[in-house]
């Protein structure tokens, strides 16, 4: 299934009026594909979707791993062969489809999903996150425990995102509306967010009011499932977890206009690392949301300052600071692998930039971090070949990419191409 996507076109219409000119004129082949259109492709996505069919439910998963040159399914071992992780991606993937295209195929493929995500619950509240070939659960490993862990925010965000769009169907907004008021009941529970004390890891002062104390990626995450959810429920509980997850994030900020490390928000502990960095992103829209702007600017700066940096210095996978008397520098920095999932939080931050501030040089940014895509990237290879509909798995150094394209790389690509 093969379909254009306009905004796209029109983002890299206004890179190239802003790009343009004199310096067009010297750029390579590789780099004057950035200003192409690109097509929102979903044969590879359909090529990893799977049907199934546990204890009389039909529901579908997303297979992790596809191994060129066949694009072959794989299983990782310690985990399984299709995760909550991913299908909860999907879901919002197929959602924001769903809201421009109406689709009956497109929004039974959605239904199925979640199907598996409400399958996926344990009895506990929270989420398993792994499935075995044989259609267990994985339930042991240390990435698929049922826990408050990524998966489980997740799958709120999943839940959350679809739920409006399914409302004809009784039975399943009525399963949806169970299954998130069981993990509310926990998240209420289990989210340290009493007293709210900063704390000292490695000589940097960080937040410990977070998910898993310090995460405040998790916390991203955390804020994008619970803000559609005090929208529908308007629970004053769930607004002041909005607002103590929010100021922990923002305590994980560091550096500022031409201070080094220029508004970057940690991840965890002293480092931040592009994957899952969603931090500006929640902040964003936590603040539009509920009318604090305080939120929208601190969400800012990281794009204003700490993008660029990496923009002009070189895209990194993460870094780690400390703290002394001179102020804030970098102990370790860790260039590669460099993927999908480190570049979509920035391209959606930035997208909220501009819908918070309608300044279009928030539409040039989004558009050079998609560029990385195209073809403007340390390999100078695309990352996404809008023929297949696939995304490569990573950038492992300069000169070589990974060309395996599993549901992670897929869904992120298809997820940058929607904004």
């Amino acid at each position: 299934m093969r379909n254009i996507t306009t905004a796209f076109f029109l983002v890299l219409s206004v890179f190239v009026c802003v790009s343009g000119g004199a310096h067009s004129a010297g750029l390579s082949h590789s780099q004057k594909t950035i200003f192409e259109p690109l097509q929102f492709n979903l044969d590879h996505f359909n090529h990893l979707y799977a049907p199934l069919e546990i204890n009389g439910t039909k529901m579908a998963v997303v297979n992790i791993y596809s191994e060129y040159p066949d694009y072959h399914f794989a299983i990782e071992p310690a985990e399984g062969f299709a995760c909550v992780d991913d299908v909860a991606r999907a879901i919002v993937m197929l959602a924001g489809y769903l809201k421009t295209h109406p689709n009956k195929a497109i929004l039974k493929k959605m239904k199925m999903l979640i199907e598996f995500i409400l399958y996926m619950q344990n009895d506990n509240g929270y989420f398993n996150n792994f499935i075995w070939h044989d259609l267990s659960i994985n339930t042991g490993y240390k990435t698929s425990v049922a826990e408050m862990n990524w998966w489980s925010f997740r799958a709120l965000w999943s839940l959350e995102v679809a739920y409006g769009l399914v409302s004809s169907d009784v039975d399943l907004v009525n399963r949806i509306a169970a299954s998130i008021d069981r993990l509310m009941v926990n998240l209420k529970r289990d989210l340290p967010l009493g007293e709210q004390i900063a704390e000292i890891k490695n000589t940097i002062w960080v937040a410990s009011w977070l998910p898993q104390k310090f995460a405040a990626d998790q916390a991203a995450v955390a804020i994008m499932g619970l803000l559609p959810h005090y929208v529908r429920q308007k629970d004053g509980r769930v607004l002041d977890m909005i607002n103590a997850l929010a100021k922990g994030i923002m305590q994980m900020q560091k550096g500022g206009k031409g201070v080094y490390p220029y508004g970057m928000f940690l991840s965890w502990e002293n480092e931040w690392h592009a994957w899952g960095n969603s931090q500006a992103y929640a902040l964003l829209l936590a603040g539009q949301q509920l009318k604090h702007p305080e939120y929208i600017e601190s969400a800012l700066r990281e794009v204003d300052y700490f993008y660029p940096y990496l923009l002009k210095n070189g895209l990194v996978e993460s870094l780690s600071i400390r703290r002394d008397e001179a102020g804030y520098s970098e102990i370790h920095k860790r260039h590669f692998p460099q993927i999908a999932y480190g570049i979509r939080p920035m391209v959606y931050a930035a997208a909220e930039a501009y819908q918070a501030t309608q300044d279009k040089k928030y539409l040039v940014l989004q558009a050079k971090l998609t560029s990385w895509f195209t073809g403007d990237n340390i390999a100078r290879r695309a990352m996404y070949d809008q023929a297949t509909g696939r995304t490569y798995d990573a950038i492992n150094s300069a000169v070589k990419i990974n060309m395996n394209s599993g549901a992670e790389s897929t869904i992120e690509g298809l997820l940058v191409l929607q904004k």
